[in-house]
């Protein structure tokens, strides 16, 4: 293996030494500079004459970024920070000594170890020249280092920091559509994939190619995960609402989405598309088989473009439960590529691996003709492409070790490790909202998330008002500034009228649950003492 290894590193690093891009680079930087220095010696703004008001103002912004609101990073967040800079500078300025964020799907920065595996192949892949190196035998794991050259011999010059494909790199496209293959027993084709940074350039990316004009709906689910919101809005089109039912576990009923799609239809609205999110998001319920097939058999009724976020799909608690995608379930109902449009998002950023900052992920898009993806590819190409650490690890997660690796049982190991402490923190969590005054929490049956309903004394609601603000939101700023806790209003996410929730993550570590638990008791009974009616 070793004398395989250094013979593939030799051959590596002369075919290397082959490529000469200096000229081309040097004579492209010498453009660069040239045109900086036109700019440099284009007539001062020091000669010209003062303006009397700034060149722009929030009133001159275009006024679709104004209406855009992206709640779980909003102003719970800027105080969050506001009180760890305070903690940092003055420790003991507060009653608590650290800030715990439940605010976000950011497993990492909560201290969430990432999988080895993962790591080895990626270092190897950006560093390429150890690969040569004996000591590296001792270091790697065996198949971490043949994955690496099996990578390695797919990039283009063989570099991560070389521009691919502008859907992302073959090979890593072919490794993603065997693993889909895999997942649903139905065929993936590679030249369906686009690997994105993340789920959420995928998701503006379909908003961008959908929405016409504010005449142009889209259905999403309320309470939805405000990137689909934010994204409608920044595109100029018109969110189309659709309550799912928290009575029975936040239920997504056909006959509700139906009514919502009759009502927009009536306003002139045309509706183009259906957003599920499952699991869900901020909710974190999972879909029965069932149920997605009726969803299935209504975009096809209704010739809606169907968009199937999927980025929790291991996330997965419950065992009568199970992760079905919807091109599964629709090419289960005998439905094929000229009977329904579907786009399947994923990501690296969730899941078990919790990879937020490697920005990776793809779209599959199916049931659209070949002029239409010709429009596909023309907008992904504007970006010229995602960066390759992130296709690379989004290859990883749909191709992880096998049995007989090297790495499989530690592999197994973290993941499941890492999934079996989510689902005990998760009930711990819902187990304490249950158990306090006037909040009920479904179970989490997926995802990351808990979205508990708050039932608010009425002083508490005119409190809020007299602040003005949501009472949501009020809760969640006072149970910051007295404990630390940062949860994001429900309000954000949007919820039935007249009711009121928010969204607590349960990624924060095991060993913090408790913690929190007791600081969000103490502060809901002061809380409910306080503003009791």
């Amino acid at each position: 293996m070793r004398r395989f290894v250094i013979g593939r590193g030799r051959n590596f690093l002369n075919r290397s030494h082959q490529q000469n891009l200096l000229s081309s680079s040097s004579s492209h930087c010498q453009s660069r500079f040239l045109s900086s220095t036109s700019v440099i010696d284009s007539p001062s703004s020091s000669s010209m004459a003062p303006t009397s008001s700034p060149a722009i103002t929030v009133d001159s912004l275009n006024p679709k970024v104004l209406k855009c609101e992206y709640a779980v990073r909003g102003e719970i967040v800027s105080i969050a920070q506001r009180l760890q800079q305070e903690l940092q500078t003055n420790p003991g300025s507060h009653s608590f000594d650290e800030i715990l964020y439940c605010n976000i799907g950011n497993p990492q920065s909560l201290g969430q170890q990432p999988i080895t595996f993962f790591r080895e192949v990626l270092a190897l892949c950006d560093h390429p020249s150890i690969l040569d190196r004996s000591e590296t035998q001792g270091l790697f794991s065996a198949d971490s280092i043949e994955r690496a050259w099996q990578i390695l011999d797919q990039i283009p010059g063989r570099a991560t920091g070389a521009y691919s494909h502008s859907q992302g790199i073959k090979g890593l496209r072919d490794t993603i559509a065997a693993g889909i293959e895999a997942r649903d027993g139905f065929p993936a084709d590679p030249n369906d994939i686009f690997l994105t940074d993340g789920a959420s350039p995928a998701v503006h990316m379909m908003m961008q190619l959908l929405i016409r004009s504010e005449n142009d709906g889209i259905l999403c689910p309320i309470p939805q995960y405000p990137l689909y919101s934010a994204s409608i809005a920044l595109h100029g089109g018109t969110l189309v609402p659709y309550y799912l039912d928290e009575a029975t576990g936040w239920g997504l009923e056909t006959s509700e989405v139906k009514k919502q799609l009759e009502a927009a239809k009536a306003k002139g609205i045309t509706v183009r598309a259906l957003v599920v999110i499952n699991p869900g998001n901020p909710t974190g319920q999972v879909l029965a088989e069932e149920n997605q097939r009726a969803i299935v058999d209504f975009c096809k009724k209704e010739g809606l473009v169907l968009l199937a976020d999927e980025v929790y799909q291991e996330n997965v608690y419950v065992p009568e439960k199970k992760f079905h995608s919807f091109k599964k379930v629709s090419r289960s109902m005998g439905y094929g590529e000229k009977d329904i449009s579907l786009v399947s998002f994923q990501s690296v950023s969730k899941g078990y691996h919790g990879e937020c900052g490697k920005r990776g992920g793809y779209m599959e898009v199916t049931g659209f003709s070949p002029e239409v993806r010709e429009q596909i590819y023309k907008v992904a190409s504007v970006n010229l492409c995602s960066n390759i650490s992130g296709q690379i690890l989004a290859s990883l997660v749909m191709s992880p070790p096998k049995v007989g690796d090297e790495s499989y049982e530690s592999y197994c190991a973290e993941r499941d490790g890492i999934l079996s402490s989510l689902a005990r923190r998760a009930k711990t969590l819902e187990d304490a909202f249950n158990s306090l005054e006037g909040i009920t929490c479904n179970k989490a049956e997926g995802a990351m998330y808990l979205f508990p309903r708050i039932q608010l004394p009425e002083k508490a609601i005119k409190a809020a008002e007299a602040e003005k603000t949501v009472p949501d939101a009020f809760y969640c700023r006072r149970l910051l500034n007295a404990t630390g806790i940062v949860l994001v209003p429900g309000s954000g996410f949007g919820q039935v009228p007249g009711t009121w929730h928010f969204r607590c993550t349960i990624l924060p570590q095991e060993d913090k649950i408790p913690a929190i638990v007791t600081r969000l008791t103490d502060f809901h009974k002061s809380f409910m003492d306080k503003f009791r009616n």
